[in-house]
């Protein structure tokens, strides 16, 4: 398998070099040359699999076994794993009203971003601890992945990472999961803007192509191929727990913000699993503008809202989305996004449009119907959805329909302590969460009216030359 990039500059690459990228060299985003095809008779094979063992057949077709034999992968697998604190790793909740709830928090911080990311950390010690190598991780986050990120590789020798997170416009408990940590590897800017403000000097720092290849730079937001390769195993066992005599469609219900998570799902129904998806979003609506009428443009300003990890105006991985359902057409994409890169919107055309609507509808959802969306499960099923989750949940209670249908919860309600509470219910905090209160912080401010690219720069210069 070989990597391209979605705007065709950039060609050719390893699974290892794809997971040590970030942005290319062109600014777009890497995707794998051909997309692998699962038959009927192997889907059914798959069917009872546990979710660690679906993780080694997929991932392996993504993997050439010269660059980590498949037993290794899978010694590498088990460990990634072997944290969570549900027995199957990823479970789900069948819940009244036929409201069916994939719970893909059981990791260490509580969020989906734990199931991707304790591979990716796995990968790079892989590779790191036999090239004798050190890299630097910058991350941008808007709530979870900063988090999983510095979980995944605190304590690293080859590797030190960088965050920058929205201050403020986190939960004060994902934003204490990454100030509290003090390792030496890890360094945490609290960062005065959304999490599409923070975004811009990390990418102005990775289309520096001397500046990434000097200081050994990589990303593993969902820009990183490694994290949305692992994230199709989870549309693959949903499926099959939905569905095990693999004869029906299954509808996916996921709450979107940058879409990585529904990229993964759309290259697994390239694959051949047969599932469709609705993205769902709060206010902040780009993406559902996108989908339903091919407007892929900023609105003038992001609003806060509960389910904050989904406040983005600028989901970058809807760039992959675009070169998947265009046929790999990187002339088509790398207009699209210059153009959008250089006004703040562009048109996605009809007949691509099309293509996308075919597998994928969007949902737009109120601040009010999150918060009754929470209340309703509460009250029916005593369960706490995450704000994020509750969007996802508001669309079923809202769309009822006979088909096989899982919304895709992507973290813990005791993360939210302040939306479950403007939910009128009572927060569920764990000991390990409530314990992050008496704790240390150590982070950097980067304010409104400092150069933040030049303070991000300074910080990786410094932390290389260490």
């Amino acid at each position: 398998m070989r990597y391209s990039s979605t705007r065709g500059g950039v060609k050719g690459q390893t699974f290892e070099q794809a997971l040590f990228s970030g942005y290319c060299s062109d600014g777009g985003l890497l995707f794998p040359d051909t997309v692998p095809q699962i038959p009927q008779k192997t889907l059914q094979t798959w069917a009872d699999l546990s979710y660690v063992d679906l993780c080694k057949e997929i991932l392996p077709l993504f993997v050439d076994d010269t660059e980590i034999p498949r037993q290794e992968l899978h010694g590498l697998i088990d460990r990634a794993f072997s944290r969570f604190r549900h027995p199957d790793v990823v479970n789900v909740a069948r819940l009244k009203k036929g409201l069916n709830v994939l719970e893909l928090w059981h990791g260490v911080t509580l969020a989906f971003k734990d199931l991707a990311l304790s591979c990716v950390g796995q990968f790079l010690e892989y590779f790191l601890e036999k090239r004798k190598k050190h890299v630097t991780i910058v991350v941008g986050t808007s709530g979870d992945t900063g988090s999983a990120a510095i979980e995944a590789v605190r304590g690293l020798k080859w590797v030190d990472i960088v965050v920058l997170l929205p201050h403020g416009r986190c939960s004060r408990i994902q934003e204490l999961q990454m100030t509290t940590v003090l390792d030496d590897n890890v360094h945490v800017f609290a960062v005065d803007g959304t999490s599409d403000d923070l975004d811009y000097p990390i990418k102005q720092c990775f289309v520096d192509a001397d500046f990434v290849q000097k200081h050994n730079l990589i990303s593993i937001n969902s820009i990183n191929w490694a994290r949305v390769m692992v994230q199709t195993v989870h549309h693959f066992y949903a499926y099959f727990q939905m569905c095990r005599s693999c004869d029906q469609e299954v509808e996916i219900v996921v709450p979107t913000g940058a879409m990585g998570n529904i990229t993964a799902g759309c290259i697994a129904n390239m694959m051949g699993l047969p599932v469709k998806f609705v993205s769902t979003v709060n206010v902040n609506d780009i993406v559902d503008r996108a989908l339903k009428q091919g407007d892929f443009s900023m609105a003038d300003k992001v609003i806060p809202t509960s389910s904050n990890s989904m406040d983005i105006q600028v989901p970058y991985n809807f760039e992959r989305i675009l070169y998947l359902f265009s046929g790999h057409d990187s002339t088509l994409v790398a207009r699209l996004m210059r153009e959008f890169e250089a006004t703040g919107k562009t048109v996605v055309p009809k007949n691509l449009l099309d293509k996308l609507k075919a597998v994928m509808r969007s949902y737009s959802v109120t601040e009010a119907d999150t918060l009754l969306a929470m209340r309703t499960c509460w009250e029916e099923n005593q369960y706490l959805l995450c704000p994020h989750t509750a969007v996802a949940a508001f669309y079923h209670m809202a769309q009822e329909s006979s088909c096989l249908r899982v919304c895709v919860a992507t973290a813990a309600a005791a993360k939210f302590p302040e939306a479950v509470e403007k939910a009128g219910l009572l927060p569920q905090p764990t000991p390990e969460l409530q314990a992050l209160d008496s704790m240390p912080t150590k982070y950097q401010d980067m304010e409104q009216g400092q150069d933040w690219e030049a303070m991000l720069r300074t910080k990786i210069q410094s932390v290389h030359s260490k």
